[in-house]
């Protein structure tokens, strides 16, 4: 305890002792400067993103933006501004890329973790990996020629619309698969070894030790790598835009075409609508809810990590 309470004081002791190199003391302020800038970049772009949020909303009432009746037809008179069609269509992309991916990316984990050779590991990790660096519009344009064109349309006929959310599921899916598995893998290859042994002493088969023993205690790592899939699949533009379609409607059927929120951002933010138009800045608003459905995720993701967290020392 004597010792202990030594090594704290002179902890203490050296954080207050005063930096003896000068070019220390400049890289300090420039750390503090970086986060001090970041900070206020985050700042900023709230203030503007909810001061043009507020000028659509003079003119269009949050009654009718939040209306789950309301259409959202911006094109043709009448015009009205329902946001929920373009909730849909998020949805939508969202439900059915996790639907393919979290079976694939966990089981690829497992795999990795508990079958895999370790030479085998090194190989496989790195190249699932590499699907993350390929650039989304090399996806979109992927689903719209392949999976829409010469997978699904020859599959299902007239029922599935050349644009539609299956396709670009499928490509987030593909697109959100190394997230999955990677984060998921690294939270399973931290628990301790012992609890395998002792799984292992008792009779069980790899497999129960996989789903029965290593999963419960890696899961929350697991469930932090499907609430940053999710929050990844929610802020795609480019896959969503191109093959997903840009038809608002309040669906969840993969077959139909949709517009999701981050598509319709870039449909106003590539057109030719004027600063300080309706259209302008109903661009702001729809923002603005996104940031506000993504911060809640990412805050409901804290709470449940921190629930479910296991501390093995």
């Amino acid at each position: 305890m004597a010792l202990a309470g030594e090594g704290a004081d002179l902890a203490h002791a050296l954080r207050r002792r005063p930096l003896r190199r000068p070019g220390e003391n400049l890289i300090v302020a420039l750390l503090a400067l970086c986060a001090a800038v970041s900070i206020a970049t985050t700042f900023a772009i709230i203030i503007v993103l909810f001061r043009d949020a507020i000028g659509f909303f003079r003119e269009v009432p949050v009654g009718q933006f939040l209306s789950w009746g309301a259409e959202w037809q911006t094109l043709f008179e009448p015009r009205s501004f329902g946001v929920w069609e373009l909730v849909a269509g998020t949805v939508n992309v969202t439900l059915w890329s996790m639907v393919i991916a979290l079976p694939l990316g966990l089981a690829a984990a497992v795999y990795l973790s508990e079958y895999a050779h370790a030479r085998t590991r090194r190989f496989l990790k790195p190249l699932l990996e590499l699907l993350a660096g390929v650039p989304t519009v090399v996806y979109a344009y992927f689903a719209l020629t392949f999976i829409s064109d010469d997978v699904l349309l020859p599959l299902f006929g007239q029922n599935v619309s050349f644009f539609n959310s299956l396709a670009a599921s499928v490509m987030l899916a593909v697109m959100i698969l190394p997230i999955i598995a990677s984060v998921s893998e690294d939270a399973m290859a931290s628990v301790p070894r012992d609890l395998r042994e002792a799984a292992y002493g008792l009779g069980a088969t790899r497999l129960e030790v996989a789903f029965r023993v290593v999963f419960p205690a890696a899961i929350s790592g697991i469930m932090a790598a499907i609430l940053l899939a999710i929050a990844r699949v929610v802020g795609e533009t480019m896959i969503v835009a191109v093959a997903a379609g840009s038809t608002p409607n309040l669906t969840l059927s993969p077959l139909e075409s949709i517009q999701t929120m981050t598509g319709y951002m870039l449909q106003v933010a590539l057109g030719d609508a004027a600063r300080g138009t309706t259209d302008y800045t109903s661009l702001f608003a729809v923002g603005a809810l996104l940031f506000l459905l993504t911060f809640t995720l990412n805050v409901g993701a804290q709470l449940i990590v921190r629930r479910f967290r296991e501390s093995y020392e």
